[in-house]
Parts: C-alpha cells; sequence; structure tokens
C-alpha cells in the first residue's frame, strides 16, 4: 500500500476542479508538516495513472488546466448521458420551487391561498408537486367549499435532505433598520465667522 498515493488519489478525487501539483504538495506538506518533495509527488501520479488505465476502472485520471482530475472513460458516456437526461427530468421548474416553498412554509395551506400569494394560477406546478410526490393532500379546510389543503411530504424531506420540517431554513427576522439612504441627518453648518 502506497501511503502517499492513496492520499494524492483522495485529494484527486474530492477536488471540484483539476488540482495542481503545487496544490497538491501544499496540502501534504500542510498535513505532514513537512516539505514533500514533487518529485515523489509526480511519481505517485504516474502510478495512480496507470493503475486507473486498466479496465476494470470506469474513470481515469486525465490532465486538464494544468492540474489533475478523475474522469468516466468514453465507454461510459451513453449509460451517463441516459442518467443525466433522466435527472433532469426530476429537476423542479421556478414556478413549481416557488409554489413548493409556499407549501412549505406556510403547511397547511389551500390551492386559493397560494395563488393569493403567488399571484398567478398554480394548478399545473400543484399537480406535478402532487406527481412527484413531495406533496399531499392533507385534508379540507373548514371555510366556504372546503378546498383540500396541501403538505409536504418525506419525500420532500428526502428530496432537500432533511429530517423535519423545523430544519427548513428561517427567513432572518429584519427588525433594524439596514438602509439609511434618504433620512436625514443632524449636520452642523460650521460656524459663520463675521
Amino acid at each position: 500500500m502506497d501511503f502517499l498515493q492513496n492520499h494524492i488519489e483522495a485529494l484527486i478525487f474530492c477536488s471540484p476542479t483539476p488540482i495542481k501539483v503545487s496544490e497538491i504538495k501544499a496540502c501534504l506538506s500542510e498535513m505532514f508538516n513537512a516539505d514533500v518533495p514533487e518529485e515523489d509527488i509526480t511519481n505517485a501520479i504516474i502510478r495512480l495513472d496507470e493503475k486507473f488505465n486498466q479496465d476494470e476502472f470506469s474513470f481515469q485520471l486525465s490532465r486538464a488546466a494544468g492540474g489533475y482530475q478523475f474522469l468516466t472513460k468514453p465507454a461510459y458516456q451513453a449509460s451517463i448521458g441516459i442518467m443525466l437526461k433522466q435527472q433532469s427530468k426530476k429537476r423542479l421548474s421556478t414556478s413549481a420551487m416557488e409554489t413548493l416553498s409556499i407549501i412549505a412554509y406556510r403547511q397547511p395551506i389551500s390551492k386559493t391561498e397560494i395563488e393569493n400569494i403567488r399571484g398567478v394560477n398554480c394548478d399545473y406546478a400543484v399537480q406535478k408537486l402532487l406527481d412527484k410526490q413531495l406533496i399531499e393532500i392533507t385534508g379540507k379546510a373548514d371555510t366556504i367549499g372546503r378546498p383540500m389543503l396541501y403538505g409536504t411530504t418525506t419525500k420532500f424531506m428526502e428530496y432537500f435532505g432533511i429530517n423535519d420540517i423545523s430544519e427548513l431554513p428561517v427567513p432572518k427576522d429584519f427588525t433594524g433598520d439596514i438602509n439609511i439612504i434618504g433620512e436625514s441627518t443632524d449636520l452642523k453648518e460650521p460656524d459663520a465667522q463675521a
């Protein structure tokens, strides 16, 4: 087991952009509290390149923008393309996100109340959210016409990575005067000397 090589592999793997040898060296030097020779890093990268060029791996080490990153091998492009296409179908439109956020913060809420807040018809957005099982009908209101009430589901919490509805971000309280532009201030004019 090559201890240095494993650390370099981890750094390349977790870097969101191609990582340069100098960046790898800086990370390793800080971690080991000692200077790591650039030649050792380069040799480890060569061994990583050889390792991931084998057929048993679906990705390879690539050099880009003066650094290194792991990329999927071209042979797997078709399956990744299908996955990305399917994931794009799962994304929510802006109107669906707006509708969902209103439901999440105001639940249980009727469609009429949602439309009053958004200012537009939300039939389509509500239906899409129901289809995706992000919201559900939680009951009927006790008001005239007994409109259906909507609330979020456990799938909603799973989708957004929260365990409880109380974990939703809370809008900051705007209690203090943030903007003082236009307010008059008591500026004293310099004393006029005669």
